[in-house]
């Protein structure tokens, strides 16, 4: 139910209605609780002297620890998508050494392996990007990097500077594959199932303690519906931050739109 393959439909919404459709959830359901299940809840503890304490001491409780699962969740999707952004400023750095190094060499072995590196980038900002958007780890960018590598490999250097700027290209080579590879690692990155089990079974929790409160109906409407709506504004959070590609909170292209423009003043 939880895998990310069965809400990547959520992430087609604009995100101001997505925020509200969140909270809406969160406080209906809050709501439609309070109506039909409040009063079967409240039969377990009306005739209990000081219940309303008893529930609070209880929800407390709860709160500190549920709060803190929340926190630690969130910092672990931010962090993921963090890394994410760090493997794509890694491969955009490493191309734009790359690019460098093949610049020293002889014509036209020069030009033509900055065209493929051109070539490349164009691919990852026009096509590899929209992919990504999409959930979709993207293909075709595995055989313009085969053929810049062969392309590489056959140049012979014939003198000593040519062998150290060689040796100095294949090294960044080695980085841009293994960054390259960390990135489209990350578009499948997301929080395990488990966890968004525990997040939505905590949340039913917490307003499952709200409905045992003794108050009056329009105050339990307003108290509980304030708390159920904070509570779809961090589960939102979370869910923008699951996919590193999507979403709000998402790594942009921009390092290789920058290096492709400087790429195209040469």
């Amino acid at each position: 139910m939880f895998e990310p393959e069965n809400w990547y439909w959520l992430y087609d919404i604009p995100q101001g209605r997505l925020t509200l459709l969140f909270i809406g959830a969160f406080v209906g359901f809050y709501w439609i609780g309070s109506i039909l299940v409040r009063p079967l809840l409240r039969q377990f503890v009306k005739r209990t002297p000081g219940s309303n304490d008893i529930v609070g001491y209880v929800l407390s409780c709860f709160c500190v620890f549920y709060g803190l699962l929340l926190g630690l969740i969130a910092v672990t999707a931010y962090q993921n998508v963090a890394d994410a952004g760090a493997n794509v400023t890694h491969e955009a750095a490493a191309l734009a050494a790359l690019y460098e190094d093949v610049s020293r060499y002889p014509e036209p072995h020069a030009q033509n392996l900055r065209w493929l590196l051109r070539d490349y980038a164009r691919y990852v900002i026009r096509y590899a990007w929209p992919l990504q958007q999409r959930g979709i780890i993207p293909e075709e960018g595995t055989i313009r990097a085969d053929a810049f590598h062969d392309r590489l490999l056959e140049f012979e250097p014939e003198t000593p500077a040519q062998e150290i700027i060689h040796a100095e290209a294949l090294r960044q080579l080695n980085e841009f594959l293994e960054a390259r590879q960390m990135r489209l690692f990350s578009v499948k990155s997301s929080l395990p199932a488990s966890m968004w089990w525990v997040m939505i079974l905590g949340a039913v929790f917490n307003i499952f303690l709200c409905w045992m409160f003794d108050m009056r109906f329009i105050t339990q409407l307003i108290l509980g519906g304030i708390l159920a709506a904070y509570l779809g504004t961090m589960i939102h959070l979370i869910f923008d931050m699951n996919q590193p590609f999507r979403g709000d909170v998402s790594i942009s292209a921009e390092p290789f739109e920058a290096l492709y423009a400087r790429m195209n003043e040469d």
